[in-house]
């Protein structure tokens, strides 16, 4: 495992214990009312991030097969993203369940990250904005993202 990876390993997995725990014990008003700025509830934010995680996981796989540039769809740009919430319905999701999701798809990407072959490293990924992202940066931006969605729900909880 690549040095950086291993922190970042490290770092996802302590996040994930600490905040499973905080995001069950949530009542059940605040993770549904509260919604941030992009008008999501709790729920549609841990919602998005399973499929973030999914998604992720996935292109993760592909980026390690397939020739560069890889075609595998972009579902979090174009609004996409937004539909995914709509579609799965987070909204109405048993949250024990949604939160255990979570928790193991998150667990998942950290093992797949743990296992990326680093011959692959460069090997690239075009969004559908046209942007060229390779295995590692993806592999990089992933605590960010996730960072930012537990401020969120941190800021929902808080306000």
């Amino acid at each position: 495992m690549i040095q950086s990876f291993k922190s970042l390993c490290s770092e996802l997995s302590n996040l994930i214990e600490v905040w499973e725990n905080r995001l069950t014990e949530l009542p059940p008003a605040l993770i549904a009312e509260k919604q941030n700025r992009q008008q999501r509830s709790i729920r549609q934010i841990v919602g998005h991030m399973v499929d973030s995680a999914t998604n992720n996981t996935h292109r993760i796989i592909h980026m390690q097969y397939q020739d560069s540039p890889v075609n595998y769809p972009d579902y979090a740009n174009l609004g996409n993203n937004d539909r995914w919430i709509a579609i799965q319905n987070y909204q109405d999701e048993d949250w024990a369940l949604l939160v255990s999701l979570w928790a193991a798809s998150n667990r998942h990407i950290v093992h797949v990250i743990g296992q990326v072959d680093h011959s692959h490293l460069g090997k690239i990924w075009i969004s559908a904005t046209s942007e060229e992202v390779n295995l590692e940066e993806m592999i990089l931006d992933y605590p960010r993202h996730f960072k930012l969605h537990l401020g969120e729900i941190d800021d929902l909880i808080n306000q």
